[in-house]
């Protein structure tokens, strides 16, 4: 990274925060604003694309405490304040003393008003580097909610809205990296692949709505994916096959005719018989079937 002053790289980390997006990204922002930061994400918000969304824009921007975090005292309050808060949700304060377990991550997520089906959940587990389904590291909590400015519960409650209008939003920053940590925070201890009942679940609760809709014109994506598993997939779900079916959906997003695909690319083998599989459907009269492939 080049070489930035305090404040600069302060305001980087305040946009990246917001945004998801990447530092290079937030300094090329900044930059055309003079180093404003409400400006540079107002504007953020208006391209095309839509970065962030106006409704999120001004709800997050409506207390500037968050453009005080540049004082030493504000980020050390922010510390303190956010370690009482992890201390209340201990469930083993003795024995696990920067450790909130399933009981506690429970009552949290619940004083939040979130259900464990909502896939913002994720998004949140995600942010704050939860280790599994269960359980909260203090460092990753307080480090987690710092990033986003928040640090009581009712900011908490506050940035809920920007995180569930930037997962179907932004498949390149938010959901990008809550769909790669979902498979850890899915993955039981000791086990290097989910069994495919359990990935299944997690698909469907990524890829359709509230969340990003893997769904296009001419393509029942999911229902589709969904109905190949059930027919011709009998294995558990590693790594690689997690990963790379969210590259292939992020790209039939982009190109549902998947003109970007190659029989010649390093796909695993099951996103290779899933395109001979949709072909098929649409070459049966499926959704799909008077695209030219």
């Amino acid at each position: 990274m080049p070489s930035y002053t305090p404040s600069q790289k302060s305001a980087i980390q305040q946009f990246t925060g917001f945004t998801h997006t990447k530092d290079s990204v937030a300094a090329k922002q900044l930059k055309n604003h003079n180093w404003n930061i409400e400006q540079a994400v107002d504007a953020a918000s208006e391209e095309p694309l839509g970065i962030m969304k106006r409704k999120t824009n001004e709800l997050l921007f409506n207390n500037k405490r968050y453009f005080q975090s540049n004082n030493p005292k504000d980020t050390s309050s922010a510390t303190q304040t956010l370690n009482k808060l992890f201390d209340t949700y201990r469930d083993n304060a003795k024995e696990e003393p920067d450790t909130i377990s399933v009981e506690g991550s429970m009552r949290y997520l619940q004083d939040l008003g979130l259900s464990l089906e909502e896939p913002v959940v994720l998004a949140i587990l995600t942010e704050l580097s939860a280790p599994t389904m269960g359980e909260l590291t203090r460092q990753g909590f307080v480090d987690g909610w710092k990033r986003l400015r928040a640090s009581n519960l009712a900011d908490q409650k506050s940035t809920l809205y920007s995180l569930r209008s930037s997962l179907p939003s932004s498949p390149q920053g938010l959901f990008r990296t809550t769909y790669k940590h979902t498979f850890r925070l899915a993955l039981a201890s000791g086990q290097r692949t989910l069994p495919l009942e359990t990935a299944t679940e997690y698909w469907r609760l990524l890829l359709s709505t509230p969340s990003l809709q893997w769904n296009t014109s001419t393509t029942p994506w999911l229902d589709y994916w969904m109905e190949y598993l059930t027919e011709k997939w009998k294995k558990g779900v590693s790594k690689d096959m997690w990963e790379q079916t969210g590259v292939f959906v992020q790209k039939s997003l982009e190109d549902e005719s998947m003109g970007w695909w190659s029989e010649e690319g390093a796909w695993p083998g099951c996103l290779d018989e899933f395109v001979g599989f949709v072909r098929e459907k649409r070459g049966k009269g499926g959704k799909g079937e008077e695209m030219e492939m």
